[in-house]
């Protein structure tokens, strides 16, 4: 059978253990529910949440994303001799506004694929 990558696993928010359960309740276009886990994996019950406040690491991940964008904000703004302060500042808090859901929900999922240790266990795709 077809064996997942694990950055196919991460792409697609699912359990790093099967690679087949969804860790998130609701696909990302239900923007108001985009929070939402499951506690644990509907295919191998694997729990997402490895102790109690594990996911408070996942927001190092999304500081250096949101980090990055100031950056790289920054950087664009200067190439098109774009200075004022103010705009930069709009600018920036628009785009991390806009991108928080999509940041959100990938630094908890990068946070337990790196750092959970949860092995990756393939007898779930053989179906054993």
């Amino acid at each position: 059978m077809y064996q997942k990558k694990a950055y196919q696993a991460i792409l697609e928010s699912k359990c790093p253990k099967c690679r087949e359960g969804s860790m998130f309740v609701f696909p990302l276009s239900k923007i108001n529910k985009f929070t939402q886990m499951h506690e644990i994996c509907e295919t191998c019950g694997l729990r997402f949440e490895v102790e109690p406040g594990f996911f408070f690491g996942a927001m190092y991940f999304s500081y250096a994303v949101n980090v990055a964008v100031l950056i790289i904000t920054g950087v664009i703004m200067w190439l098109f001799n774009i200075r004022d302060l103010v705009i930069f500042i709009v600018t920036v808090l628009s785009i991390v506004i806009l991108l928080l859901p999509l940041i959100f929900r990938y630094s908890r999922v990068l946070f337990l694929h790196l750092f959970g240790g949860v092995k990756y266990d393939d007898s779930w795709s053989r179906g054993e």
